[in-house]
């Protein structure tokens, strides 16, 4: 291991945001909180703008690691305690300040701090809390903080941080408590979900103490979320999507964030991926997961022990469609919001606008575009008024077929069987698609 007693601020926080990259859970939306104009800073429910690095991954706000110091040893993570590189720490008094000429210059409108386990869980949660009291009592800061919670850190260490943080985050890392005891072997499920039910738990305490004393602190308003990493291990998609649900619904959790393993270390234990990071699975992931929380569906909806990965050139959303054939067509001026959700093409606003319009007139096809429709896949899945727009076949073949000859070729695709990182930019038509968009699925 490489040390550095004499780094300088700058050095370290090169060395500590790129450690920073490979973690993705760093949304800011979900919490209002305007200053009081005794201090600075502020944080809207709107969110905060976010930036993209060319690799499509979020890079906003001061997103950084307190320390790359570790004493565990996951094969797949790059500042593993075996790891030769050279290690860097800030102290509390240094990143609270970093945080907050940052922000004087408008750089930034908040922080997103996550670490390695420097010495032990309670003395990293220790430095981590103190950073952010810094922030909120001494600098009087009152904008975005999202903390890692460290797994094994003492409970009022994570009930200190929750009053002091917007948003926190425990890590999940695998999917399956045999990988993780594969790949994480000094980690384990227990002390994982630990904080996540204790951060559950005071949140509904709080949320009561809220509706009797307005004033009261509140726990980690804008929830908490965890990451979990695709393609280190041999876990199906059925799998991670049936985690993801059950995290759901037991800790309350707003996000699940999915990232490509990305092979930073040679490991025998590790894949070695020969058409690099799977980030057009990672996209099917976060497409289907937003069906889990906006739309409805159930894991067990979308996947299957006999069919348990997506399908890479058609969306989940559309995919559960052509194999559910025999709910469509779906009449467009009787089904309910719903029904309406289950078609392609059709998102949470569009049907909603379509429950909204057609109380005053029936709708036709002419008008499904103009309020926020995608008609060139929802053609197939539809009627107005009992007719179809054009004859079409309700066959699995001539549908897929239909679909991706008007779509071209799948998102993320090069050629036959090669792919790249979609550009937020270069093809707008994967608005449509996005489990992300509003309007696209």
């Amino acid at each position: 291991m490489v040390t550095q007693e004499s780094m300088t601020l700058m050095e370290k926080l090169q060395i500590l945001s790129d450690a920073a990259k490979y973690d993705v859970a760093c949304t800011s939306s979900g919490v209002d909180r305007r200053g009081d104009g005794r201090g600075i800073g502020n944080s809207i429910g709107a969110g905060i703008c976010h930036s993209f690095s060319g690799d499509g991954r979020c890079i906003s706000l001061l997103k950084v690691l307190y320390t790359n110091e570790c004493v565990y040893d996951c094969k797949y993570c790059l500042n593993r305690a075996s790891n030769d590189i050279v290690r860097a720490s800030f102290t509390p008094e240094e990143i609270s300040r970093l945080t907050v000429e940052f922000y004087r210059r408008n750089y930034i409108e908040g922080l997103f701090l996550s670490s390695g386990v420097k010495g032990s869980p309670d003395a990293t949660m220790e430095e981590l809390v103190r950073a952010a009291e810094l922030l909120r009592e001494h600098y009087h800061f009152q904008g975005y903080i999202h903390l890692k919670a460290i797994p094994g850190a003492s409970p009022e260490l994570i009930r200190r941080a929750g009053y002091l943080a917007d948003r926190m985050s425990v890590n999940l890392e695998l999917p399956t408590a045999e990988s993780l005891k594969r790949l994480a072997p000094h980690k384990s499920r227990n002390t994982i979900l630990r904080p996540m039910k204790q951060i559950q738990l005071h949140r509904e305490e709080n949320k009561e103490e809220l509706t009797l004393y307005r004033r009261a602190p509140r726990f980690v308003p804008a929830g908490q979320s965890t990451q979990m990493i695709i393609g280190a291990s041999g876990e199906s998609d059925y799998q991670i999507i049936s985690v993801a649900e059950s995290l759901y619904r037991k800790f309350s959790l707003k996000r699940v964030f999915y990232s490509a393993f990305v092979p930073v270390n040679e490991d025998k234990e590790l894949p070695a991926p020969v058409q690099g990071p799977p980030l057009l699975r990672e996209h099917r992931l976060y497409q289907a997961d937003w069906l889990l929380r906006f739309y409805g569906f159930q894991a067990e909806e979308l996947l299957s022990e006999k069919h348990p990965n997506f399908n890479l050139f058609l969306d989940p959303k559309c995919d559960w469609a052509v194999g559910h054939l025999e709910y469509f067509p779906v009449e467009i001026n009787r089904a309910d919001y719903r029904t309406l959700l289950r078609v392609p093409g059709i998102g949470e606003k569009s049907a909603r606008r379509i429950i909204g319009a057609r109380r005053y007139h029936s709708l036709d096809f002419a008008d499904l575009p103009k309020i926020g429709v995608v008609l060139k896949r929802a053609v197939y899945f539809i009627t107005c008024g009992g007719r179809q727009m054009y004859p079409v076949k309700l066959d699995e073949d001539y549908i897929v077929r239909n679909i991706l000859s008007r779509e071209g070729r799948a998102p993320g695709m090069q050629g036959e069987l090669t792919f790249r990182q979609m550009s937020l930019f270069d093809d707008w038509n994967l608005a449509e698609t996005a489990g992300g968009a509003a309007n696209g699925l």
